[in-house]
């Protein structure tokens, strides 16, 4: 019976985890040299995936592709043109591969409304708050979201035609739509409000009036652009944003009147020899 090998004390096993004694240390052999370079990798970020990470990357990669396809397939369908089966035949997937992923066709609908959501803040709010705040931001705000709509002609926008399809329909899908409006019409409120709060907007501006009208020019343009295919219809669109904006717009500070005395002052004296 072999004797069991000796402990080394609690002080040496702590100081050998401090640099300078790791800087000492003999290196080492065996599995535990093999086993260093991986560790290392991993404390600093740079490890190589392994096998369950891979999976799970690669089932990430699958969902974000299914969701680009059936995104795709609502802009053109609607939410209700949405099913696994149709989304199975564009993909080229299995009915139970694509199932795998979203387990129900309202949660597949639902995962497409939060993904129109997140494109649309990359694309429109992001880029906006970036600007000026105050009538600045607002008015990117305004612009961006009139670009995608513009892009959107040949799709839909799927606020607007989600709205159509679930307006008298409660449910889960309808819930996410609505949170998902309300989430953007709350940052355009926010925006309106600071732009008050600088000055730009009168005191009085009324921020639901201001916010509905805004609203109502972007529901304007997407019907007249894609339904009735009016030409000149962003010009218009842009128009009428800037006479909305007209009406609330805080008047310039006028000019300071000067006092009297420096008026009588600043007049040339008759009696006064030339």
């Amino acid at each position: 019976m072999r004797p069991a090998a000796a402990r080394p004390p609690a002080a040496a096993t702590v100081a050998a985890t401090k640099p300078a004694a790791a800087a000492t240390r003999p290196p080492a052999t065996g599995p535990r040299a093999a086993r260093r370079p991986a560790v290392e990798s991993v404390r600093r970020g740079t490890a190589a995936p392994r096998e369950g990470d891979a999976g799970a990357s690669k089932g990430r990669q699958t969902r974000a592709a299914i969701l680009d396809a059936a995104l795709g397939l609502a802009s053109h369908m609607g939410l209700e043109g949405l099913s696994i089966g149709a989304l199975a035949e564009v993909t080229g997937m299995s009915k139970s591969g694509v199932f795998a992923h979203f387990g129900s066709r309202e949660e597949l609908q639902i995962s497409v409304v939060r993904e129109y959501h997140a494109r649309f803040e990359q694309e429109v709010f992001f880029p906006a708050v970036r600007e000026p705040r105050g009538l600045p931001r607002l008015s990117a705000l305004f612009e961006r979201w009139v670009r995608r709509v513009s892009v959107e002609i040949d799709s839909g926008c799927i606020y607007i035609s989600g709205a159509v399809e679930f307006d008298d329909r409660p449910g889960p899908v309808r819930d996410a739509l609505v949170d998902m409006v309300r989430a953007w019409q709350a940052a355009l409120g926010r925006a309106i409000r600071i732009a008050v709060d600088q000055g730009h907007l009168r005191p009085d501006t009324d921020v639901a009036q201001l916010l509905f009208e805004i609203h109502g020019l972007i529901l304007a343009l997407h019907h007249d652009a894609r339904f009735l295919r009016n030409p000149g219809v962003l010009d218009r669109a842009r128009a009428g944003f800037a006479g909305v904006l007209a009406r609330w717009r805080a008047e310039p500070d006028p000019a300071p009147v000067p006092p009297r005395a420096a008026v009588r002052a600043a007049r040339p004296n008759p009696l006064s020899k030339r």
